[in-house]
């Protein structure tokens, strides 16, 4: 008797990963119970030397490898987005947590409108999230949606693409961050929609170095110089920002009560950002393997590579039961 033919997925998931064992599991686990079923899950991994790709082995995720000398985000994206079997896609960082069990119905219900290209979501920071940064995700992620932005701003930690659209124009690969927004521009521009969907919240769980804190708006920085040529950050702007958003970060600590434990993580945060972004208006356009390294992976992490072991992911898990 002649097979049936599989059924397409009703939505594709990517992730991107690298050494994300702290957090990829609850992820996984979390796609699972989602009330929207037959959801097919692809990570795309980029060198991880942890437990990140026998995690998503366990939880049957279809893993797609990139070498970390070619990593970017936009390349990342693409390499998933070509794999996936479904119309729509949505991109998810590895170290999110959904909210609740309708994320992913939520997420997708403004596609019901054919001229939607992207949808994003709400993000929150968890116990652990740097003060400032938590304000962050409160500004720019309101607890009202918006189904027609009127602005390209969006976020692919929690977004969906519709596939017909991207294989349009797919992401550039050549930029060090912000492809999504320089993507919802290029969108918007043809006539498409960009939504905010505020129901389809995750839990951005961001565990930073003050190194990785500087070369994320590095990067970003970079990045923007690169979309919008003739933009300038100077020293000016650069203190001026900091001393504005201490200041406003001081008077919401205070109004929550917390003014002498978050005061000097405040000052630090927020030097950082301003610093990293400082730093990448001054960088070359043209980005080095050096500075791939420093954009991309925390310090250290591709030095002294181990070898791939030669266990099975199931020999693993009878030696640690």
């Amino acid at each position: 008797m002649a097979l049936r033919p599989q059924k397409p997925p009703r939505a594709t998931v990517v992730i991107r990963a690298f050494n994300e064992e702290k957090h990829l599991g609850n992820l996984l686990a979390a796609i699972s119970r989602q009330s929207l079923r037959n959801v097919e899950v692809i990570v795309v991994d980029s060198g991880s030397t942890d437990k990140t790709l026998n995690i998503a082995a366990q939880h049957k995720a279809r893993v797609l490898k990139i070498k970390p000398t070619e990593f970017t985000f936009g390349r990342a994206l693409n390499m998933g987005m070509r794999a996936a079997r479904s119309e729509l896609i949505v991109l998810a960082s590895a170290h999110v947590v959904p909210s609740s069990e309708s994320w992913l119905q939520n997420l997708l219900a403004p596609f019901a409108d054919r001229k939607v290209a992207l949808v994003y979501g709400k993000q929150r920071g968890g116990k652990r999230s740097k003060f400032s940064e938590a304000r962050h995700f409160v500004r720019w992620f309101p607890d009202h949606s918006d189904l027609d932005q009127q602005n390209a701003f969006c976020n692919n930690a929690n977004a969906a693409l519709r596939s017909s659209i991207w294989k349009q124009s797919p992401f550039d690969e050549k930029l060090t961050g912000l492809e999504d927004i320089a993507w919802a521009s290029w969108a918007r521009g043809k006539g498409y929609k960009i939504a905010y969907a505020a129901d389809a919240n995750v839990q951005h769980l961001h565990d930073e170095t003050a190194a990785q804190i500087t070369n994320r708006h590095r990067r970003e920085a970079l990045a923007l110089k690169q979309i919008l040529p003739k933009s300038r950050f100077t020293l000016w702007n650069f203190a001026s920002l900091f001393l504005r958003n201490v200041i406003s970060d001081f008077r919401a600590s205070l109004r929550e009560r917390v003014f002498l434990k978050e005061a000097l993580g405040i000052i630090s945060f927020r030097f950082l950002q301003y610093l990293g972004t400082y730093r990448g208006y001054r960088d070359p356009v043209k980005v080095s393997a050096e500075m791939r390294e420093v954009f991309f992976y925390p310090p250290g992490s591709l030095e002294k590579r181990p070898k791939p072991s030669t266990k099975s992911y199931k020999e693993e898990s009878r030696k640690s039961a």
